[in-house]
């Protein structure tokens, strides 16, 4: 439990990379037009390894299996904006803002999501989990 609620307060969505695939989109608009959720956090958390594995993919040519293959697809798109000059620590500190910033936008490009949040009916937040102190840091 991280946000000391009761089970039912939160809608929880979990996927490996937090990546956006239909099946999420659908449990999203789900949650919004039928349980008239109006707070998304996108909740990425420090030495994610599914981000760890599309680092690897992008700078050195790692492969995994398919489906997991599939998986970093969905994230290496968001990874633009790391420098791969950094230390293995900070690239991958990151890497993690990288893709929740990148599940955000995916989001919001959506005509439901612009929709939404443009009528003040839903808020979109993304932070980061902080494993060593439970801290969750949200990002600006």
């Amino acid at each position: 439990m991280i946000f000391d609620v009761k089970f039912g307060d939160l809608f929880i969505i979990r996927v490996a990379g937090n990546i956006v695939s239909p099946e999420v989109s659908g449990s999203l608009q789900f949650a919004g037009t039928h349980l008239q959720t109006q707070l998304f956090m996108v909740l990425g958390h420090e030495g994610c390894g599914a981000v760890q594995a599309a680092l690897a993919a992008k700078f050195r040519g790692a492969q995994q299996r398919s489906h997991i293959q599939l998986l970093l697809e969905n994230i290496i798109p968001g990874l633009g904006d790391v420098d791969p000059q950094l230390s293995p620590a900070k690239m991958l500190e990151r890497a993690v803002e990288c893709n929740v910033r990148w599940s955000m936008r995916q989001i919001l490009e959506t005509p439901e999501g612009r929709a939404r949040v443009a009528e003040g009916r839903v808020k979109l937040v993304g932070a980061v989990y902080e494993l060593a102190t439970g801290r969750v840091r949200l990002l600006g």
